[in-house]
Order: structure tokens, then sequence, then C-alpha cells
């Protein structure tokens, strides 16, 4: 008989180091848990790579590596496993957590033993995260300066617009002064910044071909088409345009039970805020430039419905399309204009 073995694998991941269990099953007998403790650096990942080949580890589909996403943190492993075929699973940290139950107490150690069987209980329904792709890093990276350069220059802006109450002229025109170099500076920045994002998009045809099609879609513009791009890793991953408006906060969900609850269906606080504030503004926008979006508002608000609802009805509807597009691989035909 031949002998089978499968591993499963539980990282914890801070700025310094990384914590790992692993679990040998063999013909399915659960061996003693392994940890390890390296440094979260290049020369770690390998010290860490000889360790498991130590264990025997497998780096093919008999194993899987569960992590929490840390946002920066862990690139490293994910570039790590992407190149020597270690499946991944980068998880919603939230969502892990939860599943753990009542846990009292905890450390990195603990914590990767967790993770370690939460990867056993559950990998039948994991999918391996894809791997590591550079471009989209780099792409996050500059939306995430952008979006940093923005904040900043809007702050002084603001800052600037309280002084001008209370200040006199000459004390205000002092201000400004000193404030005008670093606000210049700023804005030099986002446009080698902008100017990165494009030629980024133009040099990548996968990247361009479904930038494309997402600016086909009416509500969706170059923002919020780059920045769908990052979040599903160029719809690498085949989700569901649901999957999209849930993840952007912009999906109801219902909330009753038996005969004492009975509420309205509602959007959940969990979400992406950032892609939930650019559906908004594109459904505004839609709205307003465009006369299915527009006829449907107006026709749901005399309904009676409140109009909050059916904004966002019209931001689920903007995810569902983008997603289609995708999928279908086809720009947006707008049918509404066609029988107009």
């Amino acid at each position: 008989m031949k002998k089978t073995m499968k591993f499963y694998l539980g990282m914890d991941v801070s700025k310094a180091w990384v914590d790992i269990a692993v679990l040998c099953v063999s013909n399915g007998a659960k061996q003693p848990v392994e940890t390890g403790h390296f440094d979260n650096t290049a020369a770690g990942m390998k010290v860490m790579g000889q360790w498991l080949k130590k264990l025997k580890v497998s780096f093919d589909a008999n194993s899987l590596l569960v992590i929490e996403n840390t946002g920066v943190y862990h690139r490293l492993v994910w570039e790590y496993c992407s190149s020597q075929g270690l499946p991944i699973h980068i998880g919603n940290a939230t969502h892990i957590k939860w599943s753990f139950g009542i846990a009292r107490g905890k450390n990195d150690k603990i914590d990767s033993q967790r993770l370690c069987s939460y990867a056993f209980k559950n990998a039948d329904e994991l999918k391996a995260t894809p791997a590591l792709n550079p471009v989209f890093l780099t792409l996050k990276d500059m939306m995430t300066a952008r979006s940093r350069l923005l904040a900043q220059k809007n702050s002084m802006k603001v800052y600037l617009g309280e002084l001008r109450r209370t200040n006199s002229k000459e004390v205000q025109l002092i201000m400004e002064q000193a404030h005008q170099a670093a606000l210049e500076g700023i804005k030099a920045s986002l446009k080698i910044v902008e100017k990165q994002i494009h030629q980024m998009i133009q040099e990548d045809a996968a990247i361009l071909s479904n930038y494309k099609l997402l600016m086909s879609v009416p509500g969706i513009g170059h923002l919020t088409a780059v920045y769908i791009i990052c979040c599903t890793n160029n719809f690498i991953c085949k989700i569901t345009g649901k999957q999209l408006a849930s993840y952007a906060g912009v999906a109801p969900f219902g909330n009753s039970s038996g005969s004492s609850i009975k509420g309205r269906d509602k959007v959940h606080k969990m979400a992406n805020k950032k892609l939930k504030k650019l559906f908004h503004m594109g459904a505004i926008s839609a709205i307003t430039h465009y006369p299915e979006f527009k006829d449907y508002y107006e026709r749901k608000v005399k309904e009676g419905k409140h109009a909050q609802s059916v904004i966002n009805a019209i931001r689920s509807k903007i995810a569902i399309r983008a997603v289609a597009v995708i999928n279908n691989q086809a720009s947006y035909v707008d049918n509404y204009k066609k029988a107009a």
C-alpha cells in the first residue's frame, strides 16, 4: 500500500519574524505538530525552507500553508511560496479569528498552531492564493501612495483655510508662503505617481485589456477601474458580481429570525471602504449622466424607496456589471439606449 502524506502549515506573520507550525498526516494518522521561529527576511525564508525540507514537507498540492493577510508584512512569505511552488492561502484575519471560537490567551507560537489546525479542518474549502505578481504589488503601492499624497495635500489646505478665519492678512500670507513649497512638492509627486500608474497599465496587456472593459461600464472611471484590478489581482480568481458587491459593502443581506426579528435588508459594515466610496461616486455620476440610472432612481424614489437605498442598488448594479464584462470578455452594451 502506497504511503500518503499530507502537510498542513499555519504561520503567524509579524514585522520582524514568523512563527510556523507543521502538521503531518500520514495515512490518515496525525503526527505531532512541529513549530519553528524564523526572521521575516529573505535570508530567514531560506532557513525556513531548509527546515521544512528536513521535515520532508512536500512543496506541491499535498501541502497547504495558511496565513492571515497582514498587508505588507506577509509579502516575503508570499514571494517565497510562489517561487518554491508551496500552496499558500492568504485569509481574511477577522474571518479566521472568528472561526477559532472562544480563545483564551495568545502568542505568536499559539497563533501559528491555531492556523495550522484551521488549515487541517478547512483544507477542502480553502483555495490556494494565486502566485505573487510583482506588477500588482507595485500598482497597489502606487495607488496607496496617491491616496496618501492626496490626504496630505487636502490636510494642508484645510489647515490653511481654518487659519484664514482668525489670522490677519499679513500672518496668513506668511503661513501660505511657508506651505507653498510643500504643496508644490506634493503636486509634483502626484503627477509622477499618476504617470507611473498609466504607464504600468499600458505596458501590461492583460491589465490593459481588463482596464478597457471596466471603463466601458457606466459609473466606472479610471481610478475605480484601477482599484478594482488591484483588489481582484486582475480577476485571476473567478469571482461573481455578488462577491465583489459584498466585498465593497454594497450588497444587502437579510435580517430576520423567526417571528421576533423582522428587520429590513441592509449592507454589512465589514467592507472595503475605499472601494465602497468609489462605487458611491460612480453611482452619483451614473445617475447624473446616464438616462438608464437616472430613470431607475427617479422611478424607485417615486415608489417610496429611500433615496440612499436606491443609490446603493445602483452601486451594486455597477459592481455586478463590472464582473460581467470581465467574465464575458466583452465591452458593456447599453441596451437601454438601444431600446430608446
